[in-house]
């Protein structure tokens, strides 16, 4: 029965996980500083409260 040869199953796992141990530091490090909180700056809001029952 060839599906019980170990040889290309075992060759495309380690292919297929070496393809993605490459890849995937490139596409997580797209999403490591995601809230960064210097990156924008908001104008409107240094406003203070005013507090009607204050």
């Amino acid at each position: 029965m060839p599906q019980l040869d170990p040889t290309p199953w075992f060759s495309i796992l380690f292919t297929s996980w070496l393809i993605f141990l490459a890849f995937s530091p490139i596409k997580v490090s797209k999403y490591s500083s995601l809230n960064d909180p210097t990156h924008k700056t908001y104008k409107g809001l240094n406003k203070s409260w005013s507090w009607p029952w204050a």
